[in-house]
C-alpha cells in the first residue's frame, strides 16, 4: 500500500479525529491562521496572569515564549530560562518546572504536544537574551548545541524549518507538531543563517566526511565538519574555534585522522595540529606545534599515514616542501627542501569519486565573505548551522543591526515580529502572507485589520482578548 506523505498523513488523521471518521473541508493556510499566544510564557503569574505552560495549553495558546540565557552553559550543559538573568521572573508553580533548565520547560510542552496530537501546531520561540556567537563550541553551548537540543527533546514532532513544505501548509497538515523559533539576539540570528571567515580550506575523506577550516580575518581560527549525502548536499554538523592564525589547510584520511597547518597570525611562522574526527563530527585536537617558518602551508595525505606539505618561503616566491609521518598526536617531519611543485590546491578536495569546494561569495543579501560550497552535484549552498530552528525578522532589527544584516533576517523569513503598539509593520507584513508575532498585546485597541498571527499577551483569559481572537476565528 502506497504510504502517504507525513503531512498528508497528519491532515488525513486529523480530519478524522475532529469528525468522527468522515473528513471535513480544508483548514486554512497556516500564514492566513491566528492562534492564541502569550508573552514570556515562563513568567506566568509572576508577570501578567498567564498560569503554567500546561495551563495555558489546556486552553488554546499555541504560541509560547521562552527567554533563554546561555553564559553557565559549560557548567550546567543547558541553557537558563529568565528575563534579564536565569530565573529572573519565572513561575515555577502550578506544574512548571522546578528548575530554570530549558530542557526540562522544553519537556513540558514536549509532553503535552504527545497528549494531543490532534492540537494545531505549537510554536515555540526561543528569546535568546544572551550573545551565543561567542561560544566557541558545541560543548560551550553554540548553536549547534541548540539545534541538537530542540530535535532531543522533540523527536519527530518537531518540524524543523529546513522541511517546512515550500507550498503553504494548511494547519491541519501540521496538527501535533512543534516548531522552534529564534528570536532575540540579533548577531545569533543572523550568524545562524549564514558564516563569515577567509581563506577557506577543505578536506574529504572517502567515507564522505569532509573538514573545513578558515580564519575569522581577525586572528581566529574556526571549523565545520559535515558530510557528503546521497543527494550530493553537505551536512554541516560541528563548528568551533580551535585557535588563532591564519591561511589554515588541513588533510583528513579515512580513518578520521586530520592533520591541519597554517601560519601564525602576525607572524610567519608554520604551525600544525592533529585532531581525530568523531562520528558526531565534532574534533578532538591536540595542541599545536611549530614545524617551520614560511607563508602560505599546503597539506595531504599520500598515504593513511604519510603526509607531504608545501608553503611558500616568506622572503620569497620559492616553495619548500615537508614529508611527514603521523604516530598517533604527533607528526614527524623530514625532508625539507625546496620544490618546483606546485602548492595544493586546499580550497578543492576530491576522494571517491565526489568533489567538494569552498569559496567565499555573497548569497543576495549576505556578505562577500559568507562561506560557500560546492559539490560536483550541488553548486552554492551556505556552510551553515542546519536550519532546525526558524528565524525571526523583526521590526527593530534595522535600528540594532547593520542595515546588510538586517535585509539577511528578511531574507526568506517565514516568521515576522514587532511590538503591538507597531500596527503599520504587522499589517504590512500580514499582507505579504508573513506569520506576524506582536508582542504586548494587552489592549483591544491595538487590534489590527488584519489581526496578528500571534497576538501575544500577558492576559490571555480576559474577556477582551477571548473575544477578539474568537472573532478572528483563532485556532486550537
Amino acid at each position: 500500500m502506497r504510504r502517504l506523505p507525513v503531512f498528508a498523513t497528519a491532515a488525513v488523521t486529523t480530519a478524522a479525529l475532529l469528525t468522527g471518521g468522515t473528513a471535513r473541508a480544508a483548514s486554512p493556510p497556516f500564514p492566513a491562521s491566528v492562534f492564541r499566544a502569550t508573552h514570556n510564557s515562563y513568567s506566568g503569574n509572576v508577570d501578567g496572569a498567564k498560569n503554567s505552560l500546561a495551563y495555558q495549553l489546556d486552553h488554546g495558546v499555541r504560541f509560547l515564549e521562552l527567554d533563554v540565557h546561555d553564559n553557565g552553559y559549560s557548567t550546567s550543559h543547558d541553557y537558563a530560562v529568565g528575563h534579564d538573568s536565569p530565573g529572573n521572573l519565572v513561575d515555577h508553580s502550578g506544574g512548571n518546572p522546578a528548575s530554570n533548565n530549558l530542557r526540562d520547560w522544553l519537556a513540558v510542552v514536549n509532553t503535552w504536544s504527545a497528549q494531543h496530537p490532534a492540537a494545531a501546531p505549537i510554536v515555540v520561540m526561543l528569546d535568546l537574551k544572551d550573545d551565543l556567537t561567542d561560544n566557541p563550541s558545541f560543548a560551550a553551548g553554540n548553536l549547534t548545541a541548540l539545534n541538537q537540543e530542540l530535535e532531543s527533546v522533540f523527536g519527530a514532532r518537531l518540524l524543523r524549518a529546513q522541511d517546512y513544505p515550500a507550498a503553504q501548509p494548511e494547519v491541519d497538515a501540521l496538527r501535533g507538531r512543534v516548531l522552534p523559533l529564534l528570536s532575540g539576539d540579533g548577531g545569533s540570528r543572523t550568524e545562524y543563517k549564514r558564516d563569515v571567515g577567509y581563506h577557506p580550506a577543505v578536506a574529504l575523506n572517502g567515507r564522505g566526511q569532509v573538514v573545513e577550516v578558515h580564519d575569522s580575518g581577525a586572528g581566529a581560527l574556526w571549523y565545520w565538519t559535515g558530510t557528503y549525502g546521497a543527494d550530493g548536499r553537505l551536512t554541516w554538523l560541528r563548528h568551533g574555534k580551535y585557535d588563532s592564525g591564519q591561511t589554515p589547510a588541513v588533510a583528513l584520511n579515512d580513518n578520521g585522522d586530520l592533520v591541519e597547518v597554517h601560519r601564525s597570525q602576525g607572524a610567519s611562522t608554520l604551525w600544525y595540529h592533529v585532531g581525530k574526527l568523531g562520528a558526531d563530527g565534532e574534533i578532538t585536537w591536540q595542541a599545536g606545534h611549530q614545524y617551520d617558518n614560511g607563508v602560505l602551508p599546503t597539506i595531504a595525505f599520500t598515504d593513511a599515514t604519510h603526509l607531504r606539505e608545501i608553503h611558500q618561503s616568506q622572503n620569497s616566491s620559492q616553495d619548500w616542501t615537508w614529508n611527514g609521518v603521523l604516530a598517533g598526536t604527533t607528526v614527524t617531519w623530514t625532508g625539507n627542501g625546496k620544490t618546483a611543485d606546485a602548492r595544493f590546491a586546499k580550497a578543492t578536495a576530491t576522494s571517491a569519486g565526489r568533489t567538494v569546494s569552498v569559496r567565499t561569495a555573497a548569497d543576495g543579501p549576505t556578505p562577500a565573505q559568507t562561506l560557500r560550497a560546492d559539490t560536483d552535484r550541488v553548486a552554492g549552498d551556505r556552510i551553515r548551522y542546519r536550519q532546525v530552528a526558524f528565524d525571526e525578522f523583526q521590526q527593530g532589527d534595522s535600528a540594532e543591526l547593520q542595515q546588510g544584516d538586517s535585509a539577511e533576517l528578511q531574507q526568506g523569513a517565514l516568521f515576522y515580529g514587532a511590538p503591538a503598539t507597531e500596527p503599520a509593520f504587522i499589517t504590512a507584513a500580514r499582507q505579504a502572507g508573513k506569520l506576524v508575532r506582536g508582542w504586548d498585546f494587552d489592549a483591544a485597541s491595538q487590534a489590527t485589520t488584519p489581526l496578528a498571527n500571534y497576538p501575544a499577551t500577558n492576559h490571555p483569559y480576559e474577556a477582551w482578548y477571548q473575544n477578539l481572537v474568537v472573532q478572528a476565528g483563532a485556532v486550537e
